[in-house]
């Protein structure tokens, strides 16, 4: 269960990965961020996003046109 959502459907890159990284920055440690967005390229985009800062990318799933992920923050 997140403790935030961030809905990003209908941005491009790099709004959603700007907009989780500000939301990210007033959240806890352990705490968990889900960003839903439309963009395809989010998807190799929040993999490096978690990569270089450290973030544990909870889960990646597709529900049609949108794509979710939970991001736990460390």
């Amino acid at each position: 269960m997140a403790d935030q959502t961030l809905d990003m459907c209908g941005y491009a890159c790099p709004m959603p990965i700007l907009k989780t990284k500000q939301a990210l920055a007033k959240m806890n440690t352990k705490e968990v961020i889900e960003v839903i967005c439309t963009d395809k390229s989010s998807k190799k985009d929040f993999i490096a996003f978690c990569d270089q800062l450290g973030h544990k990318l909870l889960s990646q799933k597709e529900d049609g046109n949108k794509i979710i992920f939970n991001i736990e923050k460390h």
